[in-house]
């Protein structure tokens, strides 16, 4: 079997879920494609025009830009985004197609949109037009079984991924083709989903893959998880300072509860694998790869599995999603968390009223953030927040005391992310809100929505802009955010 990562995602860390169905493989053929990274370099070093005085800055020193952000466990600011901003200049000028845009997270199409479903099947009966044709051609060579599993998250993969379908299609036409990942679920289980890609794509399978998978190979069904599997990773390769391991402890969320997640609007049920077991798997994945850095990809590590780290230190840094709960009120908690590795934590405060967090069902107390906070700075513990604008309970006020209370604590906060809301097409608020598409297409995951205040988003963006970054306390924290890689490098420094 054939198991591949496309472009664009960040090329940090290894996907974690192909190193899961990897993991399922065992002794059976496989063969894994981090084609997301192995394009990304190459891209880097192609022949380009460099016509102007920062690429050929950034061409003069790729070598050396590499080499930092891969050697240095702890970044200098200035230099890391010089190292950043130089190796994304590279990439974005190794694509010549007209109306194309890549960079080190994202793809753009002006042509094309990932969100419908007409562009993508026309992205894949034309692969010769992707940018990436001349990295993936001949580089995908099925084994004799012809199963090829395509994992697509995000919509910045969306059109490569299906040029590399049709691509495969073309040349081979005996292949089964299945797609699955975090987009291809959102995908399906919208409202009045309706498979478009048949002839195409042979399996969609939404959720966590490993069980179609036993199926599909007949392994049999297991009740027990599978340790994922990074032998067939690069570990030198990514633009990160080591190895760092993610590492899945549980699907959907604990909480359940917010009314703006996604995760609830799509009924993706909540399923942990037992601490103990978590950290089994850890500690011999530890030892065997020697990570620089371990990310729990949870949407939030559950309290069970946090008090369980304590009691079993990991020994390696760490980081990932919390929820504030009172077990961070506790001092000697937020200590203990340092003790067993934890270099960051990241949390989704989303506002600074609790009458909007209320609203929501967020299920969280400002006083005991407030607490949290300060108790993680004391334990060296950095912190990286989450502020969503713009939901249907939040007016200019709302956003004002957020804003207040950010300023408040801007001393607590290392880094922090700002977004403004929308709206799921398949939240039950939708149905109350929506007025129309978010984004013209038939897999849109978003509805547009007439805000019960008039907060719109052309004001939220004013108020963001105008009032709220331009805090001088506010705009250090922005600041600090790492270029591209955001979360998934902040905690390195």
């Amino acid at each position: 079997m054939l198991l591949i990562h496309p472009p664009v995602a960040k090329p940090c860390e290894p996907p974690a879920g192909i190193a899961r169905l990897a993991g399922v493989m065992g002794d059976y053929p496989v063969t894994v494609i981090d084609a997301n990274l192995d394009i990304i370099l190459r891209s880097m070093h192609v022949e380009m025009n460099a016509d102007d005085t920062w690429t050929r800055r950034a061409k003069k020193n790729l070598d050396a830009h590499l080499d930092y952000l891969k050697k240095n466990k702890q970044w200098n600011v200035d230099r890391y985004i010089r190292a950043v901003m130089d190796i994304n200049r590279l990439l974005e000028r190794s694509v010549q197609s007209p109306g194309i845009r890549v960079n080190l997270g994202d793809y753009q199409d002006k042509n094309l949109s990932p969100v419908k479903s007409m562009d993508l099947l026309q992205a894949a009966e034309t692969p010769e037009k992707s940018p990436f044709y001349p990295f993936f051609k001949d580089a995908f060579i099925p084994h004799d079984d012809g199963l090829i599993g395509i994992s697509l998250n995000f919509l910045s993969q969306a059109l490569p991924a299906f040029a590399i379908t049709g691509y495969l299609k073309r040349e081979y036409p005996g292949v089964k083709i299945i797609m699955g990942g975090g987009l291809i679920t959102s995908w399906m289980k919208g409202p009045g989903w309706r498979n478009p890609f048949k002839g195409l794509v042979d399996e969609m399978v939404a959720g966590p893959g490993e069980g179609y998978l036993r199926g599909l190979l007949n392994m049999g069904i297991s009740s027990t998880h599978v340790r994922p599997s990074y032998d067939h990773f690069s570990a030198n390769d990514y633009l990160s300072p080591g190895f760092i391991l993610p590492y899945s402890a549980s699907s959907g969320c604990w909480w359940q509860r917010c009314r703006f997640c996604p995760e609830r609007a799509e009924g993706n049920p909540y399923k942990p694998i037992s601490p103990d077991a978590v950290l089994d798997d850890l500690s011999l994945l530890i030892a065997k790869h020697q990570p620089s850095m371990v990310h729990i990809l949870d949407n939030a590590i559950s309290p069970a599995l946090l008090k369980r780290i304590i009691e079993r230190p990991l020994n390696t840094p760490w980081y990932g999603f919390v929820r504030i709960t009172d077990h961070f009120k506790d001092a000697e908690f937020c200590m203990g968390l340092k003790r067993s590795g934890c270099a960051m934590l990241k949390i989704g405060i989303e506002s600074g009223d609790q009458g909007v967090l209320d609203a929501l069902d967020k299920g969280m107390n400002l006083e005991t953030a407030s607490i949290a906070l300060k108790n993680l700075k004391n334990a060296g513990i950095s912190t990286y927040l989450y502020f969503l604008f713009g939901t249907p309970p939040e007016g200019m006020e709302e956003a004002q005391h957020t804003m207040e209370f950010v300023k408040h604590h801007h001393e607590y906060i290392g880094f922090m992310n700002l977004a403004i809301f929308n709206m799921p097409v398949s939240s039950p608020d939708a149905v109350k809100y929506a007025t129309g598409e978010f984004y013209e297409g038939d897999l849109s995951l978003y509805s547009s929505f007439k805000h019960p205040k008039g907060w719109d988003r052309g004001k939220v963006r004013a108020f963001l802009d105008n009032e709220f970054r331009k805090d001088p306390g506010i705009r250090e924290i922005v600041k600090r955010n790492p270029p591209f890689f955001t979360s998934n490098h902040a905690a390195f420094f």
